[in-house]
């Protein structure tokens, strides 16, 4: 069992946080991720509007041959991705732990404006403690 990488994805589709974990993930620059990060954003969008049975929040999770993209939509329509292997179990508790610290260290912070680029050494330490290497 593998976590790869996290993202978080703002409400208009920006990506405002990036960090890979474990070997596994291609290498890509930062234009890439932000273009990844908005067609997600998308793609969340429009599975929102898909449900047959009323109102959904969306897809939550998005498998591939090789590796798990599990989504956790916030009130506020921020979104927080894991890209796991496809044996993680416990994805949904990683992101609301990640969810957990990012109230803690990024909401709290006078200094951090809402919607923008996350730079803080103490979101950065608790995901680290969190997650570590990505390896379980």
């Amino acid at each position: 069992m593998a976590i790869y990488g996290l993202w978080v994805i703002n409400k208009a589709g920006g990506l405002v946080y990036q960090r890979n974990f474990a070997e596994g993930l291609a290498q890509l620059t930062s234009n890439e991720y932000l273009v990844l990060a908005g067609t997600l954003h998308g793609i969340h969008a429009i599975t929102s509007r898909l449900s047959p049975m009323g109102s959904s929040s969306g897809a939550q999770v998005i498998e591939g041959e090789t590796f798990k993209i599990t989504i956790l939509l916030t009130v506020t329509g921020t979104k927080f991705v894991l890209l796991t292997s496809l044996a993680e179990t416990v994805a949904d508790a990683v992101l609301q732990r990640v969810y957990d610290a990012y109230a803690d260290s990024v909401m709290k912070n006078p200094f951090h404006t809402p919607e923008m680029p996350i730079r803080s050494e103490g979101f950065d330490s608790k995901i680290t403690a969190l997650i570590g290497t990505g390896q379980a």
